[in-house]
């Protein structure tokens, strides 16, 4: 496939999409989020692809949404045609996928990064969600996704007064996982892609449902639905190959 806004390579397990619209600095628009989309439905299709990343270049991840492209729209049509819901698809990916954050991940680009399983940021990284100085709100998950991730009072405050955060905050709020050096982010995230790929599918796509399913539902009914994945993984053959190998002391040979 052709890609104009994107670029899509696959390598050792892992599919990485990097962000590819420089003159904008990756400012997301439909072209933008449908090309993510269809990378995505390609790569979630691909058996032999076990983890996903999503990176832009060293300036910016994504500098926030192409406000060009939505100056014009009104209510009636944008309500209609529920802009930006084809971006929901990117955040029910049952595959993992890790954001690669370098420079700015401001608006659209905080909230693509905040999609993601998990983040790496680089230590020049600068998110934030500044949507309220043009006179509107998030409208990618901004507001529940940040919320959940740094609690309310810092959520509030980025969301309010459009405050950029940096990466070592990022860090210490639980926004990202691991910040690295600029110059080593997309080896060592592509490196924790390949460890991830090398797991069994099955296990690694159920961890990624459990843990999500935690932030929906209450501990109890959360609990619940853990275990009964647990005891669904001994009716697969993953099961049968970890164990023994780790009884043989031998590595293991996934085939999901």
């Amino acid at each position: 496939m052709q890609w104009n806004s994107i670029i899509l390579s696959i390598n050792k397990g892992v599919g990485l999409i990097t962000l590819n619209r420089p003159q904008a600095l990756n400012a997301l628009n439909s072209e933008l989020i449908t090309e993510i989309n269809q990378a995505l439905d390609q790569l979630e299709r691909d058996s032999n692809i076990g983890c996903i990343v999503i990176t832009g270049s060293e300036k910016a991840f994504a500098a926030g949404a192409d406000i060009k492209e939505m100056v014009e729209l009104s209510f009636p049509n944008i309500y209609l045609d529920d802009f930006f819901s084809l971006a929901d698809r990117i955040g029910q990916r049952r595959k993992p996928i890790i954001a690669a954050v370098s420079g700015y991940a401001l608006g659209g680009g905080c909230e693509l990064a905040l999609m993601c399983d998990f983040i790496y940021c680089a230590d020049n990284a600068k998110f934030a969600l500044p949507e309220v100085t043009l006179g509107v709100l998030p409208g990618i998950g901004g507001t529940q996704r940040l919320t959940l991730a740094v609690g309310k009072a810092k959520a509030m405050e980025m969301c309010l007064t459009a405050r950029q955060m940096g990466a070592v905050e990022a860090e210490q709020s639980g926004l990202v996982a691991r910040v690295i050096r600029k110059e080593d982010l997309l080896a060592e995230t592509m490196q924790a892609a390949e460890k991830i790929a090398e797991k069994s599918l099955t296990a690694v796509m159920m961890i990624k449902e459990s843990i999500n399913r935690a932030f929906e539902v209450s501990l109890a009914e959360g609990l619940r639905f853990e275990r009964r994945t647990f005891h669904s993984v001994f009716a697969g053959s993953d099961q049968k190959e970890g164990m023994s190998a780790f009884v043989e002391k031998r590595p293991a040979k996934f085939t999901h």
